[in-house]
């Protein structure tokens, strides 16, 4: 559902918490990790179609059911087709550091969709390796280094 400022959706409650909880605790299992990304993967899959981009993916942001299944939740940045400008893309520089898309941090324009693409590739690589890719103690180069995109 949508207003002309605001995007509401209802979600189930999901009880099983954040999904960074468990990533937290060290990698995850290459099996595990698998079936994750697979059901992220599908859920982004299913906001693109609609034409949403969520804008913030990140552990912190995927929860888990009764039965473990991985739920995307804060959609508080999410972006939906009137939000782009005449030239079809987004220039909103939002979402968390760590996840965000170098072009965002460039503060280019940026397609909402394959900003989130980019946002699922660091979350499948802190699912596998327990950390984030471009984290240093520095800030400034933490920044830097996502800039780059390496």
């Amino acid at each position: 559902m949508a207003t002309k400022t605001k995007i509401f959706f209802v979600m189930e409650h999901v009880t099983g918490g954040e999904l960074f909880d468990k990533v937290f605790e060290g990698k995850l299992k290459e099996d595990v990790a698998r079936k994750y990304f697979q059901q992220l993967v599908s859920a982004v899959e299913f906001c693109h179609a609609r034409g949403v981009s969520h804008r913030d993916l990140k552990p912190e942001n995927l929860l888990l059911d009764e039965n473990g299944d991985l739920k995307v939740s804060d959609f508080g940045l999410s972006a939906l087709p009137e939000h782009h400008w005449s030239d079809g893309m987004l220039h909103t520089q939002c979402g968390t550091p760590a996840y965000v898309a170098p072009e965002i941090l460039r503060k280019k324009e940026y397609d909402g969709a394959k900003a989130d693409i980019w946002s699922c590739g660091v979350v499948l690589f802190v699912f596998l390796a327990g950390y984030l890719p471009f984290l240093d103690e520095n800030v400034m180069r933490t920044y830097t280094k996502g800039r780059q995109g390496c």
